[in-house]
C-alpha cells in the first residue's frame, strides 16, 4: 500500500495548533470582557480533539516536501473551517447557543484560522531558506536517463527549497548509449556503484526514471534497493504525457493513480459553486438595468428573439443550453455552425458592439445559478465545433472536466474571438488544460480581476 511520507516536525505542529485552539479562547474572552466558563473551556477542549482527528483524515500532518505552500495552507485551513461548521451544528442541534458569545466565538473561530495559516506559512519559509542553505536537505540520485529524469533534474535544481541535493544519474547502459541521445549528458556510474554508495548513507533518496515496458528491469532494482534504507520514488514514463490532475485514488482495496481527472471535487466543488453563486448575483444585481437596455435595443432593431440559446458541450461533455444575447440575423444551432468573422454580414449593428465589448455574454451568469456554467473555466464551443477539433486535437475533450465559463484563462491570455486557425484553436486548448492542471480559488479571483483589463474587449494577439 502507498503511505505519505511522515513529517518530523509532526508532533511539534499538534502540538502548535492544539496550543493555538486553546490559547486564543481565554485571549478572546478577555478582549471581550467575558469570563471563562467550563461551557467555553469544553468547547475549547473538544474543538482541539476534533481538530486534531479531522487534520489527520486530511493528512495536515504528513511530509509536505514539495507541496505547494497555497496547497499545505488550504488544507489546514479546511480541517479546521469543517471543525468550526461542525461544533456550530452541535451547539445548534445542542440548544446551547445563547449560552455563547457570538462576538467571541466568531473571533476566536477567525483567531485561530488566521495564526494557523501565519504560522505555518512563515515555517514554510524558513523551512526553504535553510533548506536553500543546504540545511535539512536529502541528498537524490536517479536512475534511469529519459526526459522524466532531465525534468525531475530541473525540479530538483531550479528549487532548492524543496531540500533536495541532485547527486547524479545512474544507468546500466554504457556511456556512447546514453550521449547518442543526450550529448550533454554525465552518468556517475552503474546501478550497483548507486546501491553501493546508498549503502555507505551517500544517497537518502531514489528516483527510478524508468518506462513502465521495463517492468522486469524495475523489479529487478526495487529488490537492489530493497537492501537500502532509502526512500525510493517511481517515475512511469506516462508523466511525460497531458495527465490532467493525476493523484492517487482507490478502488475498494485497490490503490490506482488517477490520470485524467478533476481538482474541483469535494470541498473544493462547494468553494467554486459557492463563489459563483456570489458573484453571479453580485454581478446580476448591478448589470439588471444594462441587460434590460440592451435587450430592448435588440428587440426594436432586429426580428428575432433577445435571446439566443445554444446546446454546447458542459461538464463531463454532457449537453447544455447556454444564453447568449442574439447579436446576429440567423439563429445557428445545426450539426454545422460557421463561426462569426470580422465584418460578417450576418451580424446585426447592435450585435457588433455587444460582441466587440463581450456585452452578449452577459446572461451566461443566469446560466451560472442555474449550474450549467461557472464564471470562470473553459470557453464553451458549439456542439459541431466540438465534434470537429476533438478529432484534430489532442486531449481537447479533456477541457470539459470541468464546468465552462464565462471568462477563462485563455481568454485573458490573447485567445479570445474567433478561432479561424487550427493553431489559435491548438492554443486555447493548451491554456484551457494548463487551467484545469493549476486550478485554485485565487487563480479563478485573478482570472475575474484581469478580465476587466484585458478580456473584455480585442481577441487573439498571439
Amino acid at each position: 500500500m502507498i503511505r505519505s511520507h511522515q513529517n518530523t516536525y509532526g508532533a511539534l505542529f499538534r502540538l502548535l495548533d492544539i496550543v493555538l485552539i486553546l490559547g486564543l479562547l481565554p485571549l478572546c474572552l478577555w478582549a471581550y470582557s467575558q469570563p471563562m466558563s467550563f461551557i467555553y473551556f469544553s468547547a475549547g477542549l473538544l474543538s482541539s480533539i476534533s481538530y486534531l482527528l479531522v487534520a489527520e483524515s486530511f493528512g495536515v500532518y504528513r511530509s509536505w516536501r514539495g507541496a505547494s505552500a497555497l496547497h499545505i495552507l488550504s488544507v489546514a485551513g479546511s480541517a479546521w473551517v469543517l471543525v468550526c461548521v461542525g461544533l456550530t451544528a452541535l451547539a445548534f442541534f445542542a440548544k446551547v447557543t445563547s449560552d455563547f458569545s457570538r462576538v467571541v466565538t466568531g473571533g476566536w473561530m477567525l483567531s485561530v484560522a488566521v495564526s494557523m495559516m501565519l504560522w505555518r506559512f512563515g515555517f514554510g519559509r524558513l523551512l526553504g531558506y535553510l533548506r536553500a542553505k543546504g540545511i535539512n536537505t536529502r541528498r537524490a540520485a536517479i536512475v534511469g536517463v529519459n526526459e522524466c529524469a532531465l525534468a525531475m533534474r530541473h525540479q530538483l535544481e531550479s528549487t532548492p527549497e524543496l531540500g533536495y541535493v541532485f547527486g547524479g544519474f545512474f544507468d546500466d547502459r554504457n556511456d556512447n548509449r546514453v550521449l547518442e541521445e543526450y550529448p550533454d549528458m554525465v552518468l556517475e556510474g552503474q546501478i550497483a556503484e548507486l546501491i553501493s554508495r546508498t549503502r555507505n548513507g551517500e544517497f537518502e533518496v531514489i528516483f527510478l526514471a524508468l518506462p513502465l515496458k521495463a517492468q522486469k528491469r524495475i523489479d529487478e532494482i526495487l529488490q537492489y534497493c530493497g537492501d537500502t534504507t532509502a526512500s525510493v520514488h517511481l517515475i512511469p514514463d506516462f508523466f511525460t504525457f497531458n495527465l490532467m490532475h493525476a493523484r492517487l485514488s482507490e478502488v475498494g482495496n485497490m490503490q490506482t493513480i488517477s490520470v485524467y481527472d478533476t481538482p474541483i471535487f469535494g470541498f473544493n466543488d462547494v468553494l467554486k459553486r459557492l463563489f459563483d453563486v456570489v458573484f453571479s448575483v453580485g454581478v446580476l444585481s448591478v448589470i439588471a438595468l444594462p441587460m434590460l437596455v440592451i435587450a430592448a435595443a435588440i428587440k426594436f432593431t432586429s426580428p428575432g428573439p433577445v435571446i439566443f440559446k445554444q446546446y454546447r458541450y458542459g461538464l463531463d461533455g454532457r449537453k447544455i443550453q447556454v444564453w447568449k444575447f442574439r447579436s446576429m440575423s440567423v439563429m445557428e444551432n445545426s450539426a454545422k455552425v460557421v463561426q462569426a468573422r470580422k465584418g460578417d454580414a450576418r451580424i446585426t449593428p447592435v450585435g457588433a458592439f455587444i460582441r466587440k465589448t463581450s456585452l452578449d455574454e452577459l446572461p451566461q451568469f443566469i446560466n451560472v445559478l442555474q449550474g450549467r456554467m461557472s464564471v470562470v473555466g473553459p470557453r464553451p464551443h458549439a456542439v459541431a465545433h466540438n465534434e470537429e477539433y476533438r478529432k484534430l486535437i489532442p486531449y481537447y475533450m479533456l477541457r470539459h472536466k470541468v464546468k465552462p465559463g464565462i471568462t477563462g484563462w485563455a481568454q485573458i491570455n490573447g485567445y479570445r474571438g474567433e478561432t479561424d486557425t487550427l493553431d489559435k484553436m491548438s492554443g486555447r486548448v493548451d491554456y484551457d488544460l494548463e487551467y484545469i492542471r493549476n486550478w485554485s480559488l485565487w487563480m479563478d479571483v485573478k482570472i475575474v480581476f484581469l478580465t476587466f483589463f484585458k478580456g473584455f474587449t480585442g481577441s487573439h494577439v498571439h
